[in-house]
């Protein structure tokens, strides 16, 4: 018999009539998309969520690369035109960062004091994340400061007011506090409340008045590419600048925090990796349910001078369907709910809060803008999403092997005596 034959067969119990069979392939590609549906999702969100905080913390925080002077008397200003001159470099720009205690008018707390060139606020990818809530975006002067909004609400400053700010300088191999008078210029949003219930940015100069050479300053650099050149752009500075200069990527500064993001995005990865497991498991019963009700097809076929290999291939290409069936009907309803995961989130926030306001309850926020990003990225790993499908597909093929194997077995002679 041509091989041709076994597609044919395969393809009719999948979409043939129920009674055929059919409702048991059929259910089994719907169990296995509802299974993907939300390992799809998770993956969207999870991967926006990443993106989102790790785009504020490079493009707000450390930039993409920073380069640090461990020469006994070099300066940071002499190796900046060189960086600027690399290719694929956006920009370089000195910092100092230190701590220090800011008071305003209700209270005080910690804060990490920023003194950077004000030119790294304008930046096109600073600029793209970073909010003006009230002011100015950066301070123009060294007597003034801007805020966090988070840090802003807790001290009670707005723009305008006097803040005092103390750090501790090194002199003559004694701390000593140095508290310094600012205004209070701008406060601003990142959109993420970790960074911005630590921020007190002053300019270049205004940091002077608090720092010393004891808070290293760095350079930082933005690239083009910081995902997937960061490292590559790494060494060829280092060559450029040579071992008195240390050149660090993202990657490295913030190496514990990403590690943390992508074990958890493992992890939830996993668990929904074992759903669709199971779900793939169901493809052995509906085989299993298939053969016991084919078996005079089976008979006919056998008699016809298909082999056991071919016969089990039957049966064996129908559940390889069923998984591609589910897979594809799966991932395109998940990829359909998480690029519009912002949107969804909206609408049940209010229909949570319409409900909620019923029985005299406050707004609902399934996610507080307070802790979490305001809106979710969009982000599509295609190579996982391509992964999941393959491991879907193999699950229900290894899932119908012993159902298919039996079907492949079975005796004619034996079979016809019995229908």
């Amino acid at each position: 018999m041509k091989t041709g034959w076994t597609l044919f067969v395969a393809l009719r119990y999948l979409l043939g009539r129920a009674k055929e069979g059919g409702r048991y392939l059929r259910g089994a590609a719907a169990g296995i998309a509802l299974s993907l549906v939300p390992i799809i999702v998770t993956l969207i969100v999870a991967d926006g969520m990443i993106r989102g905080i790790t785009d504020r913390f490079i493009e707000l925080g450390t930039g993409h690369l920073q380069v640090y002077d461990y020469g006994a008397e070099g300066t940071l200003d002499e190796a900046a035109p060189a960086i600027a001159a690399a290719g694929g470099v956006r920009g370089v720009w000195h910092e100092r960062r230190g701590l220090g205690v800011i008071a305003g008018k209700s209270g005080r707390r910690g804060a990490t004091i920023r003194s950077v060139d004000s030119s790294f606020w304008a930046e096109e990818g600073s600029a793209a994340y970073l909010a003006s809530v009230a002011g100015r975006a950066y301070p123009q002067t060294d007597q003034e400061v801007v805020l966090g909004q988070s840090i802003a609400e807790e001290i009670g400053a707005a723009v305008g007011d006097t803040v005092r700010i103390m750090a501790i300088r090194n002199v003559d191999g004694r701390p000593v506090p140095r508290i310094a008078a600012f205004t209070v210029a701008g406060i601003v949003s990142s959109g993420y409340r970790e960074l911005d219930a630590l921020w007190c940015i002053t300019s270049r100069q205004g940091g002077d008045r608090l720092l010393d050479e004891t808070n290293r300053p760095c350079l930082i650099v933005k690239i083009d590419d910081p995902y997937g050149r960061a490292g590559i752009a790494a060494a060829g500075l280092q060559r450029i600048l040579g071992p008195r200069y240390a050149v660090y990527t993202w990657g490295d500064l913030h190496r514990a925090q990403y590690s943390s993001y992508e074990s958890t995005r493992q992890l939830l990865l996993f668990i929904m990796a074992l759903i669709v497991a199971v779900a793939a498991v169901n493809v052995s019963s509906a085989t299993s349910m298939l053969v016991i009700e084919r078996q005079r097809d089976i008979a006919v076929l056998k008699a016809a001078g298909a082999g056991p290999r071919g016969t089990g291939a039957v049966f064996a290409l129908a559940s390889l369907l069923t998984g591609l069936c589910g897979a594809v009907l799966g991932i395109g309803a998940g990829l359909l709910l998480g690029v519009n995961i912002n949107g969804l989130i909206r609408g049940l926030e209010k229909l949570l809060s319409f409900f909620s306001g019923l029985f005299r309850g406050g707004e609902v926020k399934i996610l507080d803008p307070g802790y979490y990003l305001e809106t979710i990225p969009i982000v599509v790993d295609w190579p996982a999403v391509l992964l999941i499908g393959l491991f879907t597909i193999l699950c229900s093929v290894i899932a119908s092997w012993i159902p298919a194997r039996r079907a492949g077995k079975l005796k004619p002679l034996e079979l016809f005596r019995k229908y």
